[in-house]
């Protein structure tokens, strides 16, 4: 016989089932564009990804309550293809370096779907280092000028191809000056390796990676375009107007990422090796203590008055028309999400500080006073240790050797530019008692000759430190 059971029972069990079920969650994928061998981006992409930072500041209520977001990450080598990506709406989020962003906004100027605004700044220099131009370590040039005619690789579209641009039209260069071509960073790198090419211009973290791996040597960087280099956070307008939310989650997700990057750089430094491939040794030249980048998302007029330089070199050589960088710019996220973590962003705006080498020096048994003459010293399984002076890191660096103690990297500043060195890639001006480092070899000379001294390599200022700075 079969049993019916009363219709109130029937409509109390599914009441009971629809309490303890939530309704079925819309899922919302979010396409995210990194570069994740872009040093000067990591904290805005692979550090957020690889801590699941997003994830904890995402909104769980309200209109969020039924929303279940799915992260699709897709790395790239370069900035235009992010443009590309975002264009057909495969990426509401992307992270690149100056002039492909002005590009970006330039690109969405004109589209009836979205827009792109600015939203974020990953890392910056104002000193405008980070791109650079690199010959093969044989190579008999030194500096720019010895390039005419030569053969010249740049990944069309980057920054470091804006930084080019810029170099020529300050010297006032013919567009033939080189023969430039476009080759992106492991085209290029195999390349110079190879000596096919002349040279190599490119970005973050390659024109310090391309040394660091034995091969390259430096002969210009973006400081000398005197104009700040920087990358930045965009985003479709109408993905943010429609989850503004998930905008403000992800800037405190980078604020986060920052945060644990300061707290501990060997060891983030060593997990971004872990994760992108880039040796510890470099992504620390950038985002460690006194680095060449400072992580900072606040978006500084600096930064845009910058980029309006750099909307000027794209109109001088006729590839763009009209854009205006600060109509570009929404800071309304990142205010809101220094609101919310009881940060002051207006003081952080008007900074420029960045964490510094600091603490005492063991080998000259003195305090650090001046962060951009002192130097680091990285001993293999050991400590990141700070000296006050170049020859002072040199004195310790020959006193480790002597005991048997295997080094990663040393770490020199540039006298007259502040930037931070490869101490064994440095030019050494020596002399009456003094070691003055210098990326430069003319710089160098033009010091040694200032001071009655002569230039030297790495190893002849190793001896020169441990007689006492006496050539």
């Amino acid at each position: 016989m079969v049993r019916h059971l009363p219709t109130f029972s029937i409509a109390a069990a599914s009441l009971a089932l629809m309490l303890v079920q939530p309704a079925n969650a819309e899922t919302v994928t979010i396409g995210i564009g990194t570069q994740d061998t872009t040093t000067n981006t990591v904290t805005a992409g692979v550090v957020i990804r690889q801590l699941h930072l997003l994830e904890k500041h995402l909104p769980k209520d309200g209109k969020y309550a039924n929303i279940k977001f799915e992260f699709e990450w897709q790395n790239f080598t370069s900035g235009p293809p992010v443009t590309n990506a975002m264009m057909a709406n495969k990426l509401q989020i992307g992270m690149m370096g100056d002039y492909p962003l002005i590009v970006n906004g330039f690109t969405f100027q004109n589209n009836p779907d979205s827009k792109s605004r600015l939203i974020a700044v990953a890392a910056y220099s104002m000193a405008g280092s980070g791109n650079g131009i690199v010959v093969h370590k044989d190579s008999p040039y030194y500096e720019l000028a010895d390039l005419k005619g030569k053969l010249v690789s740049v990944p069309f579209g980057s920054a470091a191809h804006g930084m080019v641009l810029k170099a020529m039209q300050d010297r006032g260069y013919s567009a033939d000056f080189f023969q430039l071509v476009s080759q992106s960073p492991e085209v290029g790198s195999t390349n110079l390796q190879e000596k096919k090419i002349d040279a190599h211009a490119d970005f973050v973290p390659f024109a310090e990676l391309l040394p660091f791996r034995g091969f390259a040597r430096k002969i210009f960087d973006g400081v000398e375009t005197n104009l700040a280099t920087w990358h930045g956070v965009v985003v479709r307008t109408d993905f943010a107007d429609k989850y503004p939310e998930v905008v403000v989650a992800y800037v405190k997700a980078l604020i986060d990422a920052n945060k644990w990057l300061r707290e501990n750089p060997k060891l983030a430094a060593e997990k971004i090796q872990e994760w992108t491939g880039i040796n510890k040794e470099v992504v620390y030249i950038f985002l460690g203590p006194s680095g060449n980048m400072t992580t900072d998302p606040t978006i500084k007029p600096a930064l845009i008055d910058a980029a309006e330089t750099d909307v000027k070199v794209l109109q001088n050589l006729g590839r763009m028309k009209e854009f205006d960088p600060k109509k570009w710019v929404d800071d309304s996220y990142i205010r809101k999400a220094f609101a919310e973590m009881k940060l002051d962003y207006d003081a952080q705006l008007v900074s420029t500080k960045n964490y510094e080498v600091a603490g005492e020096d063991k080998f000259c048994k003195k305090p650090i006073t001046d962060p951009r003459k002192a130097g680091e010293i990285w001993i293999d399984g050991e400590n990141i240790l700070p000296f006050a002076s170049a020859i002072c890191t040199l004195g310790a660096y020959a006193d480790f050797k002597s005991k048997g103690k295997k080094i990663n990297m040393a770490y020199v500043f540039d006298t007259s530019r502040g930037i931070k060195l490869f101490a064994d890639q440095a030019f050494y001006a020596a002399g009456n008692g003094e070691i003055a480092p210098f990326l430069l070899k003319k710089d160098a000379e033009a010091y040694a000759t200032k001071i009655g001294g002569k230039v030297l390599g790495f190893d002849d200022a190793l001896k020169s430190a441990v007689a006492g700075g006496k050539t």
